[in-house]
């Protein structure tokens, strides 16, 4: 993990946000990369231009037709040498311009002249960040592929709470790093991850499941895609935009997610079971929606198959790799999975820790293999998937 040799370039707009733009400079400094700014010319009122030249060691660009440091149009020297655009803080109002295809400052400008993935960090009244325009044009940029961080909620400048709050210069920091830190060292795998719950109907209204969010599934696809490798995401139903570029299959009871595995898994490097697979599934299906008085007080239940054991027989066999979601004895059940699953890596981890469960953008794990325990620091998920990937890795040789 590195930026060392990287060129970002920062868009900071007019927010009370843009102090903390100041740390995520500095803290890409720090790495090794080579950050530019550029200002709205409501964001020097909250930080001056001087700031972030101190920070970076570059100069800082706020009017468009300024005298250009180097010799070139400037906004497109700028868009083509960036590896990374960041825009912290977006305002609604930066948002409404990108997403109109609107260019009237050096920013927006500049946005449409790069080919660079481009990170935006929104931070906002709550009303604002909710209301439905601003939503929309949320959506519209993450269609053409644009990386949305979720804002933080909690007390507001305005002295209000609500969503709207920027998140940790740490956090941009990390989700920069996962975007461009690492190298193409999977070009040419193959791999395929499971995410999300499983859906066990009993009628068309009423169903068994569990409460994965997807996150970490979606996270370690979108890792592997921007390591190279051509991945395959099979999710059950969640509430999350698949990662461009990804090939995504849904599906939603363990039958269906057997059924794809099976299919998908042979000739590939690597397996990732994220996918939290229901055990049980009720007996029979009613076509109809059950009246209260018809459900039994004790439902019959059958067991679902073993997915992942089914995956230890392929031959030849990719990398296999589990999920341990437990809330005791953590260790020695991730242990008991590693020697009856046939499985290569476990990692488990404790959803009844505050921070750490389902939904959350954090984890903490503990890997095991054959070689022992290893102990995975809590980290955000999108870190902790190449973290994971690291360890894959290794298992090829």
């Amino acid at each position: 993990m590195t930026m060392q040799g990287r060129t970002i370039a920062l868009g900071v707009s007019g927010g009370i946000a843009a102090y903390k733009a100041c740390e995520v400079a500095s803290k890409l400094v720090q790495l090794g990369a080579s950050v530019h700014v550029a200002m709205t010319r409501s964001a020097t009122e909250f930080v001056t231009p001087l700031t972030f030249r101190t920070l970076t060691q570059n100069p800082v660009i706020v009017h468009m037709f300024a005298e250009p440091k180097h010799w070139s149009v400037e906004h497109i020297g700028l868009a083509e040498r960036a590896d990374l655009f960041i825009i912290a803080p977006a305002t609604a109002n930066i948002i409404g311009k990108l997403a109109a295809g609107v260019a009237d400052d050096f920013i927006t400008t500049t946005l449409l002249a790069t080919a660079a993935p481009v990170l935006v960090v929104p931070a906002m009244h709550h009303r604002m960040y909710v209301h439905p325009i601003v939503q929309r044009n949320i959506v519209l940029l993450q269609e053409i592929g644009y990386r949305f961080m979720e804002p933080e909620t909690g007390r507001l400048a305005s002295g209000g709470y609500g969503k709207g709050r920027f998140p940790s210069p740490e956090k941009v920091v990390e989700q920069a790093v996962a975007l461009i830190g690492y190298e193409h060292d999977l070009t040419g795998r193959t791999v395929v991850v499971s995410a999300g719950p499983t859906v066990e109907p009993l009628d068309p209204v009423r169903f068994l499941s569990n409460r994965s969010s997807g996150k970490m599934g979606y996270a370690l696809a979108a890792a592997a895609r921007d390591r190279g490798a051509r991945v395959i995401l099979v999710s059950g139903p969640v509430g999350l935009r698949p990662p461009l570029g990804v090939e995504t299959v849904y599906i939603e009871t363990a039958a269906e997610l057997r059924r794809v595995m099976l299919a998908r898994a042979p000739g590939c490097d690597a397996v990732v079971m994220a996918a939290a697979v229901a055990d049980f599934a009720p007996k029979g299906r009613s076509e109809q929606k059950l009246k209260k008085q018809a459900i039994p007080a004790i439902l019959e239940l059958e067991e679902n198959p073993d997915i992942i054991r089914e995956l230890s027989q392929l031959q030849p066999r990719p990398v296999l790799v589990a999920f341990a979601a437990e809330t005791s004895s953590v260790l020695q059940a991730a242990r008991t999975k590693l020697e009856t699953k046939g499985v290569d890596l476990v990692f488990a981890n404790d959803v009844s820790q505050p921070g750490i469960g389902f939904g959350s953008d954090d984890n903490q794990v503990t890997m095991v293999s054959a070689a022992g325990a290893e102990e995975i620091p809590r980290m955000p998920k999108a870190r902790l998937a190449h973290v994971i990937w690291d360890r894959v890795k290794s298992r090829w040789g």
